[in-house]
């Protein structure tokens, strides 16, 4: 029996992957294009409820444009804890002063800080509704193969275009323009395109968990570099922070499988009592660390986008933020081809995507690969070369500056909706 397909003409856009970025560019894509453009998103979590991830993210100054752009941003602002301040220290756990070598002010232009903390289900939450409230085709399922059906090359002798056939299991096959994964780090959809990744794993892994506190942290962030990897104190909303611990693998797995009162030792040696006694608040997960990116972001009729296209460390916040530039671009990439009357899955568009972001992500992979080098060990003279550098910069207002627009996402040719310009 043949595969039935829900769609008696081929949809557009089919998204497989309902996370930020699946949903971001399905959102995306309809605002710009239309009720006649044909978006479908495909992730068994959407049968889920979103509000159940306890996790936070940080959403750099070009994101939140994006998300004011979308009209979503409006649904979670009160929220969102925006990072007034950033300070970031250099020493050993023994050490009992942890003196600051390099902060930031918060913001990228008067009244706009550079970046917001937000706990990922309430976001998670406002983009399913947004997206069912655009017309986004929600499918509960998984994209379990796919098949380019039609002549190889552009399109047929007859005019015809070459598409995909996305099976969906049960025997449901959708046929549709352009493939996007946006399925994760280990997307089925790109080991089933034969796509490679090139990067290695660390020997270290993140604690995630959230931490209550006495006093009210006013919006500051703390990273202290200590020598097993970066520990992050970011703000939430309330007297509350999410904290990222990054541990070798083995004392990782150690430390979050410690009873609470032994887990509370260890973290109060690393927090300190700066906002008064603390408390671990909710689950506490373990996350392996390592740096991969797709040997390409593109195959015939498919894009990848987020972390199915790249991983890297989280030393400096950048991974959903670099899946949200990926969401950018190709929403960009795609909306200007159709406007025209081009195909929305045809080669120029998918390369132009590809040489708009590969040397972006690149050049953020290598960074954060040598900032984790860098601090991450046990070396006196490492510590004294990045603690000189440290106060350098530290004295160097307009470098500081460049940072912070470069961890806002606003350095380079930033897409449209990164400058919060609509498609």
């Amino acid at each position: 029996m043949a595969p039935s397909s829900t769609h008696e003409q081929p949809i557009d856009v089919l998204i497989g992957g309902g996370g930020f970025a699946g949903l971001a560019l399905g959102i995306a894509l309809r605002q710009a294009l239309g009720n006649t453009f044909q978006v479908t998103v495909a992730d068994p979590a959407l049968a889920r409820e979103p509000h159940g991830d306890a996790r936070a993210s940080a959403i750099a100054a070009a994101a939140r444009r994006l998300f004011e752009g979308l009209g979503v941003w409006d649904a979670v602002a009160g929220e969102a804890q925006p990072i007034l301040e950033m300070i970031i220290t250099d020493s050993r756990l023994e050490n009992a002063v942890r003196p600051t070598f390099l902060s930031f002010a918060g913001d990228v232009a008067e009244g706009e800080p550079f970046a917001h903390m937000i706990e990922n289900g309430i976001l998670m939450a406002a983009l399913a509704a947004k997206a069912r409230d655009a017309g986004v085709t929600m499918r509960p399922v998984a994209v379990s193969g796919f098949h380019l059906v039609g002549p190889p090359g552009m399109a047929a002798a007859d005019g015809r275009a070459r598409l995909i056939d996305v099976d969906l299991g049960a025997g449901s096959t959708v046929t549709a323009r352009l493939l996007v994964a946006a399925d994760g780090a280990r997307s089925p959809i790109r080991e089933m395109a034969g796509i490679a990744t090139h990067g290695w794993n660390y020997d270290q892994a993140a604690i995630v968990t959230t931490v209550g506190h006495e006093r009210d942290h006013h919006g500051r962030a703390e990273e202290h570099f200590l020598p097993s990897g970066p520990f992050a104190i970011l703000p939430l909303k309330g007297r509350r922070s999410s904290l990222v611990w990054t541990e070798e693998k083995t004392e990782a797995a150690r430390i979050v499988a410690l009873p609470d009162t032994e887990f509370h030792a260890e973290l109060e040696r690393r927090f300190g009592l700066h906002l008064g006694e603390i408390k671990a608040q909710g689950p506490r997960r373990v996350f392996p660390l390592g740096l991969a990116v797709a040997r390409s972001f593109i195959a015939e009729r498919l894009a990848l986008i987020g972390d199915a296209a790249h991983v890297i460390h989280p030393i400096a916040g950048q991974g959903l933020n670099l899946g949200l530039r990926d969401v950018a671009a190709l929403a960009e990439a795609i909306a200007d081809a159709v406007r025209l009357g081009l195909d929305p899955g045809g080669a120029d568009v998918l390369e132009r995507y590809q040489r708009w972001r590969r040397f972006d992500t690149m050049a953020m992979g290598i960074a954060t690969d040598g900032l984790n080098r860098l601090f991450s060990n046990q070396s006196d003279a490492l510590r004294l070369v990045r603690d000189i550098g440290m106060g350098l910069v530290d004295r160097a207002p307009p470098l500081k500056q460049f940072f912070i627009r470069e961890a806002a996402g606003l350095v380079g040719d930033v897409p449209r909706l990164l400058r919060g310009e609509a498609l």
